[in-house]
Formats: C-alpha cells, structure tokens, sequence
C-alpha cells in the first residue's frame, strides 16, 4: 500500500499540469451537468414494510386519483378581536380564499370549506380550511408554493389572521452565516497550524473542490436518482469536514519530510505513501459507516448514505493526487518564511505541547482513564430518557408561519388536530363492510386519548372507507403513540370478529413507524459497521486490542454525545444559546446517524494518531515512547483537523431547519468528546497500560491477515536497498 502511494504521489508531483486539469475538468463537467440538469422534483418517501405505507399503498389502489400521500396545507383563521369568523363580512373573506386557493393550481385536489365541514372552533374564532394536492410535498413546485402563499398574502388584507400548516409550504432549511463563519474558523486553525497562507489555503481550496464535484454531482443527478435537498446537504457538511482533515495530514507530513532534509518529489512521494495510507484507511471507515445505512431500508437515508460516500471517496481522491499535485506549483512556500530559512539543518526537536500531553497521560494513566471515563460517563446518562420522533410544525421557529398556524390550531381545537390519524379499513374480507365500519368507528372513539373521530368514507366499491382520528396529544408525544399503537391493538380483534382489517397510516403513524424501524435497525447497524471497521483496522495496526479499545472508545464518545442531544433538543438545557425555540423528542434517525457518521470520524482520528505511534514502535521504539513519538508528530495536526470538523458542524447549528440544527450539534459535540477525551486522552492511557500487549497477533492470525504496511516499512527497505550515492541524492 504504502509503495504503491509512494509512486503515485510522485506520479501527480511530476504530472502536476496533467493532474490539476483532470480535477479542473471534473469540476467544470460537474457544475455543467448540475446547471442542465431538469429541476429536481422532490424525492418520494417511502417506508417499505411499516403499516403505514402498506396502507397508503392500499388507499392508492381502493381510491384511485386520491392521492393518498398527497401534499396538504392547513390555512389556519383567526378573527380580529371582538369579532367572530360566522360574521357576514368574515364568513364571505373566508370562502372567497377557499375558492382562490381550489383555482391557485392545477395540483390542488380539494379545499374543504370550513363552514361545510364544521372546522370552526367552539368560540367562534378560529377555524381551517384542509387543502390536499394531488402530488407530494416533493412534487410540488414553487410556482405551486407561490400561488398558494399569494393567496394567503391577499386574504391576510382582509383584517383576518391567516397562517399555513401542513406540508406544502415546506421551505429549504436555511443555514445561515454561522456556515461561512465555520469555514472562516477552519482557516484561521490552519493558519495557525502551519504558519503559512499558502500551507493553510491548500486543504480549504482541494476540499471546496472535492464538495463543489460531490454536491455538483447530487444535483446533476438529483432527478434521475430521486435525491432530496438534504442529501446535498448532508454531502456537503461530511465532505467539507473530512477534504480540509484529510489534505490536512498529507501537507503536514510532507513539510516534516522537508524539514529532514528530503527533495520536493521525495517529500510529495513520501507524504501520500505513510499519511496517504492513513487517509485511505480512514476514509474506508468512514464510507463503511455511510453505505451501512442501507441496513435500515428506509430508501431516503440509503441515498444520503451513499452520495454522502461518494463526496468522501473523491475528498480521498483529491487528497492522494491533487495535493501532491499542488505541492509541485508552491515549492518550499508550504513553509512559513522562518522555516524555509531552517530547512536542512539538524536542530534538537522542540518539545511541544503533544509530547508534555503525552508525557503527563503516561505518568498517571490511571487516574486519566477513570476521570476520562467517568466524565464520559456522566454526560451519557440523558440517554435513558431518550424520546425519538420526528420533528412536527411544533419544532419549527415561532416566526414562521408553521409555527403559528400548529399554535393557533392548539388553542382552538385541541394539539391533537394539528396531526390528525387516518385509520383504513380493508372491508373486503367482512360479510356486512358497513357493519364492520361501523364496529371500528364505535372501537375507535372507546379508545383512551382519541377526541374526535370523523364519518367513515367509503370508496366506490364500498369495501374500504377511511376514518380521521383525532389525539387528545399534540403529534410528536409519547401519548400519540400509544393512541396508535392501541387502535392498531384493537384491529386484531376487529379482524378477527368480522374479518375487516383495519391500519393506521397519516404523517404521524409514518413518523411512529419510522422511529419504531430505525430503532430495530440499529442495533444490526452498529455490529454491521462496528465489525467491518475492526476487520479493516485489524488489518491496519496488526493488533487485536487496539481495534477493540478504538471501538469501545468511540461507543462511550457516541452515548455522551446523544446525551447532549438529549439535555439541550429534549430538556431544553442551554436550549436559548443554540437557538431551539421548542424542546420536544429527538429526531428518530439521530442515534443510528450519529453511530454512523461519528463511528467513521472517530477512527479517522484513531487511525492519524495510532498509526504514528504503530510506526514508532515497529521502527524499534519502545511502546511507551512510541506513543510519545505518535503525539509529538500528530496531537497538533489531530488537534487542529478536530477544531476544524468542529467549526464545519457547528456552523450548521445556525439552520432554521430543527433537523439540521440538531445534526450539526450533534456531531460537533461528539467530534469534541471523541478526539479530545477519547483519542487524545483514553487512547494514550490504554496504551501506556497494555505495553507491549497492545501490538499483539496471534502468529497464525498474522499469516492470514494481508501486510498492507501503513507504515511504511517498505518504503525504510527500500531506501536501505539503494546504493550509497542515490541516498545522497535523495536526501540533498
């Protein structure tokens, strides 16, 4: 591996001109293909194998052209004070939105008149109009979304309050100036770490680069493959994060191959075979975890999985060909001007700040690894009151109009009607399909937390109808969820007396059926990943324990991350200083993304630390001064990539969205906990602890395991082998 890299950094050094033009050609054909390509329709979402897509399903097929997963905008009115909505000159305001809103777009199904439906409140105030359109909320295009917030602009003239809910005003999460402000930090850490402008522009320029081909890519490809606006998201937030660390570690070691006296190509040659074989490893780990996703089979998250891989693979690409590339054009000016002026000469190593790190952790390993646990410890117990669910309007800013029309529907009606459930009931199989309709209705309103429960609808053939149940619980609450699950309950026992079969499916069952298949898929998930990445660094460090440490240290790092999750998104704690405006349960797929997309982070910081201090030892040191060797050449470069994966994340804590909010939270924290208490900490204590044991293989384990040198050992060999004046040569 490592003699492969070796020619192939020197490979791009000598072929810069060829090599900085494939990648400029990549880009462009990308941004050209992103420019042409059809405005992506929103993906579908689907859930195979829940009850509630199974009931969608059948809805499609028993109501032809109802579309049962249609978009849907709830048009919330609130009267001026004093004054009621039945009033002459309200009720007619009212009724002549309604009509504007049927003739707003050819994709509107159905308007249901508040005063026909009866959806006004006790007092009089408040009432809703439902509006369903025949596509989804991802079908929908903004021409569809402007027509409708034009009429709402319009009636909002009239004196009336009017507000949206529902689906079809989904806005794109906005991100914010904290984005940039994350990259501006990003550059100011590489300044600092290298001292040079030109040293600390390299790793921003490749990784825009490698983001600016992988989001290019996603929307070039958005409409063939049925890709959602967070994929490109989610690519860009990981790529940007892992394109400045990984071109971090390769011009780190090459300036250090500079600094002992090595030639440009050598050095260029040099870095991509040791850091480079590093930086393959690592990003091998982090795309086991991201394609992993398909475990869950939920086609949404597959997807994200996989662009968001593939924005990976060419971040390591890029990291293995173009930064070589780009050394050739800056020379020695990847030196600050100080440090040019040393070059060559033999100087006693400075003792910096990894080395007094390490030093300390060796002299007291003990109480490290405890206080190291313990504080873990601590930040994890959150995680036994983890609710999951998936965000609602509830969640949304109270600025929006969401927001306020999920608050105003709260007060008029209850926080039930702002998630209502449709229940389907499969008649087909009963003798008397009404009788059978009408044994569910009466079952459904017996139900403990149900408040309102409308007429059946049947369909033509009169062997399915459609039930809308009401929760006395707003949509996102525990207490909802047992509502469904005891409809869902009953319906056995209904199938069983008349032969009916009744499903609950609406956004809300969807929400509780995808929070119920990510929880059943993680734990698969996790030994999926988990396992896959012990064989891979098995095979990196030749130890049985190292794997096994990196492992258990990045589940404490994950479990203390999620209860930081837990106490800010869920409790509330510090909830103010990050923005969230209503606490409530944390996102459903948050625990098996964060395993994922940390589990691939965290090894990356294993595998730059470890395989320094691997190489140490195998070059002769002993273990503990191996370790100290692997800070002395690593903690500063580690340190920095974690500042700056942390400043990436963290500047999507400025979104609008809740979702994107709390991932980019979620994951700056557990950057945190993994590289600084975990890997910079734990790591080194364990070490010092297990000796000489933590290099340890079986003999015949070794015979099986292929010798992929990440070392660079054969590289050593190699220039042992040349003759005497060629190794003058390369060293000049």
């Amino acid at each position: 591996m490592a003699t492969f890299l070796y020619k192939l950094g020197k490979l791009a050094f000598r072929r810069r001109h060829f090599v900085a033009l494939i990648w400029v050609a990549l880009l462009t054909l990308a941004g050209v293909g992103a420019a042409t390509a059809p405005t992506a329709a929103s993906s579908s979402f689907s859930i195979p194998g829940t009850e509630a897509q199974k009931a969608f399903d059948l809805l499609d097929q028993r109501f032809p052209g109802s579309a049962a997963d249609g978009a849907t905008a709830r048009v919330v009115f609130e009267a001026p004070k004093g004054e009621k909505l039945t009033d002459a000159a309200n009720k007619a305001d009212i009724q002549d939105t309604v009509a504007e809103i049927k003739s707003s777009s050819k994709q509107v199904a159905s308007v249901a008149d508040p005063f026909v439906a009866k959806t006004i409140s006790k007092n009089g105030t408040i009432a809703y109009a439902s509006a369903t359109y025949k596509v989804s909320s991802m079908e929908l295009t903004d021409a569809d979304r402007d027509a409708l917030q034009d009429v709402i602009d319009e009636a909002k003239q009239t004196g009336l309050t009017v507000e949206v809910g529902g689906d079809a005003l989904q806005a794109m999460p906005e991100t914010g100036a904290t984005e940039v402000i994350g990259i501006a930090i990003a550059a100011v850490v590489l300044v600092i770490t290298f001292g040079s402008l030109i040293a600390a522009g390299l790793p921003l320029l490749t990784a825009l680069i490698g983001v600016g081909i992988g989001v290019s890519a996603i929307t070039a490809l958005a409409n063939v493959l049925d890709l959602g606006s967070t994929t490109s998201t989610l690519a860009m937030m990981i790529g940007l994060a892992v394109g400045i660390d990984y071109a971090l570690f390769i011009v780190s070691r090459y300036r250090g191959e500079l600094a002992e006296g090595r030639d440009r190509e050598e050095a260029a040659g040099r870095a991509v075979g040791t850091a480079g074989s590093a930086v393959v490893f690592a990003g091998l780990t982090v795309v086991i975890a991201l394609v992993g996703l398909a475990v869950v089979n939920i086609p949404m998250l597959t997807k994200m999985g996989i662009a968001a891989a593939g924005t990976v693979a060419i971040a390591v690409l890029i990291a293995l060909t173009l930064i070589p590339a780009l050394l050739g054009y800056v020379g020695k000016r990847v030196h600050g001007r100080k440090a040019r002026k040393d070059l060559g000469e033999k100087k006693e190593p400075k003792v910096n700040m990894g080395t007094r790190w390490a030093g300390f952790v060796l002299r007291r390993p003990v109480t490290v690894l405890i206080a190291g646990i313990v504080g873990l410890g601590a930040m994890a117990v959150p995680v036994a009151s983890l609710e999951l669910g998936l965000p609602d309007d509830g969640a949304q800013p109270t600025s929006t109009t969401q927001r306020k029309a999920y608050d105003l529907l709260s007060e008029g009606f209850g926080p039930g009607f702002n998630g209502p459930l449709m229940t389907v009931v499969d008649a087909k199989g009963a003798a008397d399909p009404k009788a059978a309709v009408s044994e569910v209705v009466r079952e459904i309103k017996g139900t403990d937390g149900v408040a309102a429960v409308t007429p059946a609808t049947f369909n033509k053939a009169g062997d399915t109808a459609v039930i809308s149940v009401v929760s006395k619980y707003k949509p996102s609450s525990v207490d909802t969820e047992n509502v469904v699950h005891d409809i869902r309950d009953a319906g056995a026992d209904i199938k069983a007396d008349s032969g009916a079969e009744l499903s609950v499916t609406g956004s809300t069952a969807m929400n509780i059926d995808v929070s119920q298949k990510l929880n059943d898929a993680l734990i698969p998930y996790l030994a999926l990943v988990v396992g896959l990445a012990f064989l891979l660094l098995m095979v990196v460090f030749r130890s049985i324990l190292v794997p096994l440490k990196a492992a258990l240290g990045f589940l404490l790092s994950v479990l203390a991350a999620l209860g930081a999750v837990v106490a800010v998104f869920q409790w509330g704690w510090l909830g103010s200083l990050f923005g969230v405006e209503q606490t409530g349960p944390v996102m459903s797929m948050m625990p098996i993304f964060m395993v994922g997309v940390v589990f691939g982070l965290a090894m990356d910081y294993e595998v730059f630390l470890v395989t320094r201090m691997r190489e140490a030892y195998v070059h002769g040191e002993r273990p503990a001064q191996a370790v100290v060797t692997g800070f002395k050449h690593g903690a500063r470069v580690v340190t920095a990539a974690a500042i700056i994966m942390m400043a990436v994340f963290a500047g999507f804590i400025g979104s609008s969205e809740q979702m994107v909010k709390m991932i980019g939270f979620g994951l700056a924290i557990a950057v945190f906990f993994d590289a600084f208490i975990v890997r910079m900490t734990l790591v080194p204590a364990v070490l010092a602890l297990l000796g000489k044991k933590a290099w340890w293989l079986p003999k015949w384990l070794a015979r099986v395991l292929p010798n992929v040198d990440v070392e660079g050992e054969g590289l050593r060999t190699a220039d042992a082998d040349r003759p005497d004046d060629e190794r003058e040569l390369v060293s000049a």
